[in-house]
């Protein structure tokens, strides 16, 4: 029952009520207010009482009420790096669901979904031992490999290994061995499968008509495709391999052209998707002067590099289709959401700008750029590929972006540097945009204005060769000549930098890759004397780096390394070392750096062994910039939060491991022993 002020009122004699009616106005309604008193602190006690109730219940408990849940069941809680467990209260309520399943498989790759974001799938090696067959209970688990099963042989060595093995004694939990009763393997895919859709292939030998040669990259390199993983929001059976992004492979695609067509890869002509019956898996790799082998009646497709060609005529459904301009849509791989993408980047565009102008095939961008009154925003619409040869003058006090709208990745191939001349108290801003062909450049003439590179790539050596080696090793991406000018670089890919001695650089959560360690990454203009001030901020510059004023680099790898008679004195050096700070970072022997704190080597018996090690330094591949697991641990784990040092910092990767770990030891069944495998 609620005892609100109306309530307690009626309840009070009618005399008593009258009465308190009555009288001087000093004591009029005085009984009526007192009441009121009351039925104000009963309203505060029972809804107290019922938040009391609530908070036996975590769905509906206070917030600071979970933790106190969670201590009575024993939960611990964890780095809160994805949405699962940003907020206790879900898991602590999951708790006694993941508890009734503890141990099994399917549960496992929740848990690991979980705490670390990543997909996974879990393998019980106890069902892949090779062992003396029992004729009362048949197996398959022989100790032999049928050699007659191709598919089955591609396997071995993936998460998806089928092939039996004898006991392997060594402990899994230190990723050495794997195949034991006991045992029980994580296979977590880092590198995620990333979609374009609607991109115009890129044509082997362009200008040629009767070259029929196509590849999927919009920079005409091999690259391989991925599929589109579909994940479970609740997973309840083990994963199988559509739930999880891996390369395709050829025998994969030939043996189920369904199961990949056209829901990760489609080829398209005048809009319009071939169907299944018009494609075929091929090898189409280098033979002699050409490829391997060339469509005759139907696309062919190599999923393995990324190619495509196309047969002289075809006729789908009794009409024919023009074999010219194919568009395809595809996934590649790659680890973060860094250098521009399909992915969400509508927090990183300015919205205060105006006018918006868009450029949309067979629009220009420099049409757009060519109509901006001052200041505005030019937006590159969809994933196509723009020829074209640019400039960009910003006006005294004006605001320019050029930008790719949200969910778009076009690619720009320049066809010769683009000039970008600020005036004083310009900004200018590159967003989302994938730049190939030629370097920017800020002429001398430039005022004091600001250039920002957002969630950008300016393809390192300029462009790539077919084979993905880059065109010009070492070429510079940016060049700033100007003495005044603010470079600000986020969440990009980029080549080598020099700017001006006076200029300030200041580079966050990015990869500056000079295609080689000992070629430069920074440095002044003419490419050999320092550089104008540089921050870096959890980056990674691969090459040797020459600034006046290191400001501040921390949680960063520096790359570098002297080549035999290199004319440089240090593969990394700061002019002025009194100004500055080194800290939480890699700094390769021989550097001259302002002070350093928890930088790595700490001696010089360690150099060769903590020196950095990356799953690929070529830019294009999936693991591109990816700290190899033969990476020492203090680079690994040596940021300042225990996070890894370099561009890929704050993916927190050592604390989703820990995430992990923490849950194994409480969901896993007694007996088991655990180890976590990087499958990408």
């Amino acid at each position: 029952m609620s005892f609100d002020e109306k309530r307690l009122w009626e309840l009070l004699p009618t005399i008593v009520r009258l009465r308190d009616g009555e009288g001087a106005d000093s004591s009029k309604n005085a009984l009526r207010a007192l009441v009121e008193v009351i039925a104000g602190q009963v309203a505060v006690l029972e809804e107290d009482l019922a938040q009391l109730y609530d908070d036996q219940f975590v769905e509906t408990c206070a917030e600071w009420v979970a933790p106190y849940i969670g201590d009575l069941v024993g939960y611990r809680t964890l780095y809160g790096l994805t949405d699962r467990i940003g907020s206790p209260r879900a898991e602590v309520a999951n708790t006694i669901a993941y508890r009734r399943r503890k141990g099994t498989a399917s549960m496992l790759e929740q848990l690991a979904r979980d705490v670390t974001g990543w997909d996974a799938r879990v393998v019980e090696y106890f069902r892949l031992l090779a062992t003396t067959q029992y004729m009362n209970h048949v197996r398959s688990n022989g100790g032999w490999a049928g050699l007659r099963d191709g598919a089955a042989l591609a396997r071995i060595g993936t998460p998806f290994d089928e092939a039996c093995r004898t006991a392997d004694v060594r402990r899994i939990g230190r990723r050495r061995g794997r195949f034991n009763i006991p045992n029980v393997g994580l296979h977590v895919f880092r590198i995620r499968d990333v979609p374009l859709t609607g991109s115009p292939a890129a044509k082997l030998v362009p200008g040629d008509p009767t070259d029929r040669r196509y590849l999927f990259s919009p920079l005409g390199h091999d690259m391989p495709l991925y599929n589109g993983a579909v994940a479970e929001e609740r997973i309840t059976h083990i994963a199988e391999r559509e739930n999880v992004p891996l390369p395709i492979s050829r025998r994969e695609l030939w043996d189920d052209l369904g199961a990949f067509y056209p829901a990760s890869l489609a080829v398209r002509f005048g809009g319009v998707a071939l169907p299944a019956s018009a494609v075929a898996a091929s090898d189409l790799s280098d033979a002699g002067g050409g490829w391997a082998y060339s469509a005759a009646d139907r696309v062919l497709v190599d999923p393995a590099l990324g190619r495509l060609s196309l047969p002289p005529s075809l006729v789908v459904d009794g009409h024919a289709v023009p074999m010219e301009d194919p568009t395809v849509d595809f996934h590649y791989g790659f680890t973060a959401d860094l250098g521009g993408g399909t992915y969400p980047r509508l927090a990183t565009l300015s919205d205060d700008l105006t006018p918006v102008i868009p450029v949309v095939p067979p629009g220009t961008i420099s049409g757009a750029i060519a109509a901006l009154p001052g200041s505005g925003v030019v937006e590159v619409r969809g994933n196509g590929r723009y020829e074209e040869t640019l400039s960009l003058t910003a006006p005294p006090g004006a605001r320019i972006e050029l930008r790719a709208a949200d969910g778009s990745r076009p690619a720009v191939l320049l066809g010769g540097e683009l000039v970008i001349d600020l005036a004083d108290d310009a900004e200018v801003t590159l967003n989302g945009l994938l730049l190939a062909g030629a370097r920017l450049r800020v002429p001398a003439g430039s005022g004091r204005g600001t250039l920002r590179l957002r969630h950008c790539t300016l393809v390192p050596g300029l462009a790539l060769n077919g084979d993905g080696t880059p065109r010009q090793p070492g070429a510079p991406s940016l060049v700033v000549e100007s003495d005044t000018v603010s470079v600000q670089i986020d969440h990009s890919i980029l080549g080598g930098l020099l700017a001006d001695p006076d200029a300030s650089v200041a580079i966050a959560s990015s990869l500056v890759d000079a295609t080689d360690p000992s070629l430069v990454a920074y440095a002044a203009p003419d490419g050999a004397a320092s550089g104008g001030e540089l921050t870096v901020v959890a980056s990674t510059l691969i090459g040797k780096v020459n600034a006046r004023v290191l400001r501040l680099v921390s949680n960063s790898i520096l790359h570098a390394r002297l080549s035999e008679g290199d004319p440089w004195a240090r593969p990394v050096d700061a002019e002025r070392r009194q100004e500055g700070c080194v800290r939480f970072s890699y700094v390769p022997p021989g550097s001259r750096t302002p002070r350093r704190h928890r930088c790595v080597p700490s001696a010089p018996a360690d150099a060769l062994r903590v020196q950095p090690q990356f799953t690929s330094e070529r830019y294009g591949a999936p693991g591109y910039g990816q700290l190899s697991d033969r990476a020492a641990s203090e680079i690994r784990t040596g940021a300042d939060d225990e996070s890894e040092m370099g561009a890929f910092h704050d993916l927190f990767n050592p604390q989703r491991e820990t995430n992990l770990n923490v849950r194994l030891e409480e969901y896993l069944r007694f007996g088991l022993e655990a180890g976590v495998f990087h499958a990408s």
